[in-house]
C-alpha cells in the first residue's frame, strides 16, 4: 500500500522512527509477543542511514534481547549506530545496573529509555536522575489497559500508569513514553484516550508508541499535546513516508 500525504501542517512535534533489535536484526512484534515478530532489515545501521537519510533526528533503539534477558545485548549495535550517523540516539532494553546504564551513554545513547528497573528499583532511577540530569532520561510505562507490564512486556504487574507518572515527575523527571500493548505492531491507531487522560493530569513531555498507522494519527497525537510519537511498524509496511511527515512536522 502507497502513503498517502498529509493533509494539513502540523505543530512541531518530535517524529521518532523505531528500530526494535532481536537477533541482530530490525523486528518488529505484534503487541509485544515474542512469536509474533516480523524481521524487516537484517542490518539495523543501514536501517538507521535510511532514516537519517530521509530527515530523521532522532531514532528509539530498543534492545528486546535486552529486555528479556535482562541484561544489554546489542551493545555493539548501538556503537555502530552512534559512530556512523549523526541521529539522537535513545536506547532501552535490559539497562539493569548503573555499569549498564553507563555502558549505554558511553556507546553514545544521548538519551536512555527506562522501563522495569523504573517500575522495580525507582530509588535508584531516581538517584541516577539527580546524578545524570533528567534530561538524559525517558520513563517507559508499557501498559495493558492502565497497568505496567515490564521485562520485554512479559511480566504484568498491578502497578498504574497514573502513580508511576505522578512518582516520577514529583522527583523532576519530565519525559514520559507510554506505549499501550494492545496497540502496538497493529497498525490500529494510538490510545488517544489515554494519553488524553495523562496529558489532562500531568504536565509532562509524553512520547506516544504504539499503533500509529496514519498521517491523522500523527495529527491527532499534536492535537492532544503530545510532545512526540515513535513510529516504527508504519514506516516498515509503507503506510507512511518519512521524509513527507518529517517536512509536514
Amino acid at each position: 500500500m502507497g502513503a498517502t500525504a498529509p493533509s494539513k501542517l502540523f505543530s512541531i512535534m518530535k517524529i521518532i522512527p523505531a528500530i526494535d533489535l532481536q537477533g541482530g536484526c530490525c523486528v518488529r512484534l505484534a503487541q509485544g509477543d515474542y512469536h509474533q515478530k516480523t524481521v524487516y532489515a537484517s542490518d539495523p545501521l543501514e536501517q538507521a542511514l535510511i532514516f537519517e537519510r530521509c530527515g530523521a533526528t532522532h531514532l528509539h533503539l530498543v534492545d528486546l534481547d535486552g529486555a528479556k534477558s535482562q541484561s544489554v545485548v546489542h551493545l555493539e549495535v548501538l556503537e555502530k549506530i552512534a559512530k556512523h550517523t549523526q541521529l539522537i540516539l535513545d536506547f532501552g532494553g535490559g539497562i539493569k545496573t548503573e555499569t549498564d546504564l553507563k555502558k549505554v551513554l558511553d556507546a553514545g545513547a544521548q538519551q536512555v529509555t527506562l522501563g522495569s528497573i523504573a517500575v522495580n528499583q525507582p530509588e535508584w532511577v531516581q538517584e541516577w536522575g539527580a546524578t545524570y540530569g533528567y534530561e538524559r532520561f525517558i520513563l517507559g510505562a508499557d501498559v495493558r489497559g492502565e497497568q505496567i507490564a515490564t521485562h520485554g512486556w512479559l511480566t504484568q504487574t498491578d502497578h498504574s500508569v497514573f502513580n508511576f507518572i505522578a512518582s516520577y515527575s514529583a522527583c523532576g523527571f519530565r519525559q514520559f513514553m507510554v506505549t499501550d500493548i494492545a496497540k502496538d505492531g497493529m497498525l490500529s491507531g494510538p490510545s488517544v484516550a489515554l494519553y488524553q487522560k495523562i496529558l489532562a493530569e500531568y504536565p509532562i513531555e509524553l512520547i506516544a508508541s504504539g499503533g500509529v498507522s496514519s498521517y491523522a494519527d500523527v495529527e491527532t497525537l499534536r492535537e492532544i499535546g503530545c510532545a512526540g510519537t515513535i513510529i516504527g511498524k508504519a514506516l516498515y509496511e509503507g503506510l507512511m513516508d518519512l521524509h513527507k511527515l518529517l517536512q509536514s512536522c
